[in-house]
């Protein structure tokens, strides 16, 4: 049983929910809800914990916090096969049980997608990242948080010493994520040379066409069957010499026994929790600069929350942009002044305007 870890900023609530004639099981998180209804997405693995599950709803409290959006920090976990035949009836029940939880809004995530949150919706009124024929901003179509990644890599290259154009890019876990971004990143001019999914790695020291590994990766299944390119081990990625490494899958990937092994500049964590704190200590020893989750990939969550006050895409889009390279610079900038770790440069502007909020309401 996990031990919950309160501070000054919560978390609210923990719920464990089940339901016996489904046997679903699932966990909610509202981390902290001082400025506005929390909003956090809905993953779905086996595996998916209630530590996983805090961990990133205090990501999310960080993220929306620090990227100037009227919403709190929540996130969901379900404890099912995410491509199981039961997924509608899981998540419509997931729905029925969160009805009355009215300051969570569930939202797409690992495991998840727009589909997933129609059902919600059409459960109980409440969800984001709702596909377009129900009004909504698909995060994963419009590849919100890989554009995201891009916005941040213009501002985090010139920190790390590099140009952005012709940078060596690698990408773990081409997923909806992994694909946005490698596809974003190669519209500015750089040049992907490996990426992986949960079958192996496929690498090109010229590079890799990104639009061919998208076609190939959407109907073959696996980045492993590209045409082009030499096909690796899952774990050889982190070894790979680039200018850019994007993490863009499950958290924890990078830590205390691969750290040393990864040869880059700079990381732009993609996924939520991609690095265990000491791992990025190891990191900045090293030399390596690695922005991290709530401050690169919060471009899905601004959608989100634009799709949720009606804005338009073109709206979302350009506030991506602006409050990313904006944060991305004000961290960084902190980070060096102050000779500290970004993670907690970029915690302590985030958590900031989060203890205001809740000195202005009755906590």
């Amino acid at each position: 049983m996990c031990e919950i870890q309160y501070d000054e900023l919560g978390p609210s609530k923990v719920i464990h929910l089940y339901s016996k004639k489904t046997q679903l099981r699932a966990i909610v998180v509202v981390d902290n809800t001082a400025l506005g209804p929390a909003i956090g997405g809905v993953r779905v693995s086996p595996l998916v914990s209630t530590e996983e599950v805090l961990r990133l709803a205090r990501t999310m409290t960080m993220k929306n916090s620090i990227a100037g959006i009227p919403h709190g920090g929540g996130k969901a976990g379900i404890m099912a096969d995410p491509k199981s035949p039961e997924k509608e009836r899981y998540f419509r029940v997931f729905a029925k049980l969160i009805k009355d939880l009215q300051e969570y809004i569930p939202g797409p995530d690992m495991g998840s997608d727009e589909e997933a949150m129609a059902w919600v919706y059409d459960e109980i009124g409440r969800a984001c990242g709702l596909p377009e024929e129900l009004g909504g901003l698909p995060l994963d179509k419009l590849g919100a948080t890989g554009f995201g990644l891009a916005e941040c890599a213009e501002v985090a290259c010139t920190y790390a010493g590099f140009d952005l154009k012709g940078a060596r890019v690698v990408v773990q876990g081409f997923g909806s994520v992994g694909k946005a971004s490698a596809k974003f990143l190669s519209e500015k001019g750089a040049i992907l040379v490996a990426a992986s999914d949960t079958q192996g790695t496929i690498y090109s020291k010229e590079g890799l066409d990104v639009n061919q590994l998208i076609e190939t990766k959407m109907s073959a299944g696996a980045v492993r069957y590209c045409k082009e390119g030499t096909c690796l081990g899952i774990d050889e990625l982190f070894s790979i010499e680039c200018d850019i490494l994007i993490p863009a899958a499950i958290p924890d990937v990078i830590n205390e026994e691969n750290v040393y092994s990864i040869k880059t500049k700079l990381i732009l964590q993609g996924a939520n929790i991609p690095a265990t704190r000491a791992a990025e200590e190891i990191l900045m020893k090293r030399g390596i600069l690695s922005v991290p989750d709530f401050i690169a990939n919060a471009g899905g969550v601004i959608m989100a929350a634009m799709e949720y006050a009606k804005k338009t895409e073109r709206e979302a889009f350009e506030a991506i942009s602006l409050k990313i390279k904006k944060n991305t610079m004000r961290v960084l900038e902190k980070a060096m002044k102050e000779e500290a770790l970004p993670r907690a440069a970029a915690e302590e502007l985030a958590k900031e305007k989060v203890l205001k909020a809740m000195r202005c309401r009755e906590y």
